[in-house]
């Protein structure tokens, strides 16, 4: 049953059910879709669309999706599904503290250096050893994943460690906050669409984000310097979630058509998305003129990183220590998926 609240909202936008089209016409239900990138980023072009091409097809048209901009921050993604205001969603993990720990594993740094493989591993990890704790009760999991490698996105050269203490850098929340703490910056909490203004208005002199948005973000406008590890500093977990109502409220036939197309196939195609779109933004920057600094394994830079970061895989097993759950298990199985899917 559709919530008051969310007739109201679909009343005001004045949304309609009624749309042209053959497919459209046969639909019994819509999905309503929130999403809060621009439309150029890898979620809105090529996630979502596919997404609703997958389960239009597999629902033989009974169900159909629509995707809808989300004005409010993503912080509060998770609780507009959850209450019913929309169908479906995505957000970071990290951006409601405390609620989806587990799914951090594949946060450690140096476990992850491709988004695809990260994002399949961390939906098999959850499978095997994360639901049974039911970290997303009041939700209903579609798909975990993870964006590209985190990098340095600056308004100063870093040439080593010292050159970021004190320097005040956006984060996000999750692991990386524990690596901002390890580097001595000062740290800004900030939801990753923030990081322009922020940069351009000079209350950070960078931002912790994969490559990908130089472009999506339009951070080559604002940013001096990307600094590439070949590992990468971090990576973030997005969880792709509906309503429990909603997905109640179709037939047998249409939940199991869902989660046909969600799962770990939706997991591989929102991490493969993201992953190539780094290529577009290392692109974007250098076209703009960002100095793109490509580091490798035996530079002093990545070396004092890797042992900076030595310790934050138990940082992760002690913040979940309360979950109901073998974190050095998950961990292992979690790492022996990531190796056994990048060969």
């Amino acid at each position: 049953m559709m919530s008051f609240k969310k007739n109201l909202l679909w009343a005001v936008c004045g949304a309609s059910v009624f749309v042209s089209g053959m497919s459209a016409a046969a639909a019994t239900t819509t999905l309503h879709v929130a999403t809060w990138l621009p439309p150029t980023s890898a979620q809105n072009a090529v996630v979502w669309p596919t997404w609703k091409e997958w389960v239009e097809t597999a629902t033989e048209g009974r169900v159909e999706v629509v995707i809808e901009n989300y004005t409010g921050s993503p912080k509060t993604i998770f609780d507009a599904v959850e209450d019913g205001v929309f169908d479906a969603g995505f957000s970071v993990n990290a951006y409601i503290p405390g609620r989806f720990k587990l799914a951090s594993v594949a946060e450690i740094p140096g476990e992850i250096t491709d988004a695809e493989v990260g994002s399949v591993a961390l939906w098999r990890t959850y499978e095997a050893y994360f639901k049974a704790d039911q970290e997303f009760r009041g939700l209903h999991l579609l798909a975990l994943f993870v964006h590209g490698p985190g990098q340095l996105n600056t308004t100063f050269p870093v040439n080593s460690l010292e050159d970021l203490k004190g320097k005040k850098m956006r984060v996000g929340g999750g692991l990386v906050n524990v690596l901002a703490e390890r580097l001595g910056v000062t740290p800004i909490s900030a939801p990753a669409p923030k990081s322009y203004e922020l940069m351009q208005q000079g209350v950070v002199d960078g931002t912790f984000l994969p490559a990908e948005q130089q472009k999506t973000l339009r951070l080559s406008e604002v940013t001096t310097d990307l600094v590439l590890f070949p590992k990468g500093l971090y990576t973030t977990a997005f969880s792709i979630v509906m309503n429990p109502d909603s997905f109640e409220g179709l037939s047998k036939k249409d939940q199991e058509a869902i989660m046909s197309v969600s799962g770990e196939k939706l997991s591989r195609l929102a991490g493969a998305a993201w992953g190539k779109a780094d290529d577009e933004g290392i692109l974007e920057a250098k076209a703009s003129g960002v100095n793109v600094v490509y580091l490798s394994k035996e530079d002093a830079l990545v070396k004092d990183m890797d042992e900076l970061e030595k310790g934050i895989d138990q940082e992760w097993i002690n913040s979940v220590s309360d979950r109901k759950v073998d974190a050095n298990a998950a961990l292992a199985y979690f790492r022996k998926n990531v190796s056994e899917l990048s060969q």
